[in-house]
């Protein structure tokens, strides 16, 4: 069976676009029995300088993967920062990177452009990704439409270092479901905590409501027919959320004329509201027992090492470290 690998940083809440472009794939992944799934909290310091927020965000994380799904029985699920070999493997494929290829990526330029302050951490995310991946001899990586350039980034990383020093890596494969590519956000956007523009998974009632009533929306009146329907931003999000017949009906309603904009985000939020009720009261039970899910990552970064350890020794013994 191929292995499949997914990271997900710790630098905020985690919102429908991670379940929906990332969580969900994977989780249905894990069925194939060689799943490998990590919290990336060293990606996190490129954001985070805070402590005590990247313990919290890494334990809710670990929280939510489990709560929605993920099986410790069928898949591998650690913390980055358990497997230090990540780092050093990070520094052998640095070595090899071209600047170019880092100057090009276009989640980097995407962040200068939004006014985040660049530093060395953001500059390189794309080798610590390759490393992360490579060093699990990964053979599919589950990733958003966002991600693919990362992901080629990895390939062109390791075929480099093939070449140069020998055959030492699996290159990996994407694999992006296209119709949960891109998730947007409120604003209709890519949703993403960078942004502002999400939907959390788990969170206040009150104050996800509050979210969602706020969607803006035109000026046309309720009894105006909306022939563009389709791209109404509540009707896309509906889709995620609602059976497909229900999610045309409204659709269908809204291009008539007759259905009104609070109605149908006050039908969005009861599907988003119900979807993930099941999720809910299991991620409560898991935070009620903080040592199970504190031994599953500890169990996790176990297993994972020793996946970890043989890459390490190949990749040192064909590059002439000891």
């Amino acid at each position: 069976m191929p292995r499949v690998l997914t990271g997900i940083t710790p630098s905020g809440t985690l919102h429908i676009g991670n379940y929906f472009g990332a969580m969900r794939p994977a989780i249905e992944l894990q069925a194939g029995g060689d799943a490998f799934y990590f919290i990336a909290d060293y990606h996190s310091m490129t954001v985070i300088t805070d402590p005590a927020e990247r313990r919290a965000y890494s334990n809710g994380i670990a929280l939510d993967w489990l709560a929605c799904g993920l099986d410790p029985a069928k898949a591998v699920f650690w913390r980055q920062s358990d497997i230090p070999e990540v780092c050093e493997l990070t520094w052998l494929l640095g070595s090899l990177t071209p600047m170019g290829l880092l100057e090009r990526a276009h989640s980097y330029k995407d962040k200068l452009a939004k006014g985040i302050a660049p530093n060395f951490g953001l500059f390189a995310y794309p080798v610590l990704m390759a490393a992360d991946i490579l060093l699990f001899d990964t053979n599919v990586v589950p990733v958003g439409k966002d991600q693919k350039q990362h992901l080629e980034m990895t390939r062109d990383i390791a075929i480099k270092f093939n070449l140069t020093y020998g055959e030492t890596f699996v290159v990996p494969e994407e694999r992006i479901s296209e119709e949960v590519a891109v998730i947007p956000g409120l604003d209709g956007q890519k949703m993403s905590k960078s942004y502002g523009n999400t939907i959390e998974i788990f969170g206040d009632e009150k104050a996800l409501r509050k979210k969602i009533m706020g969607i803006k929306m035109d000026s046309r009146t309720p009894q105006e027919p909306k022939p563009d329907a389709d791209k109404n931003l509540a009707i896309q999000l509906l889709r995620f959320f609602a059976p497909k017949d229900v999610a045309l009906d409204y659709e269908n309603r809204l291009r008539a004329g007759g259905l009104g904009y609070g109605d149908l985000k006050k039908g969005l939020f009861e599907h988003y509201w119900n979807y993930f009720a099941p999720y809910r009261a299991k991620r409560a039970e898991l935070a009620a027992s903080p040592d199970y899910v504190e031994s599953v990552l500890r169990d996790g970064a176990t297993r994972a090492r020793a996946v970890a350890d043989k890459v390490m020794a190949r990749a040192r013994q064909n590059c002439g470290l000891r």
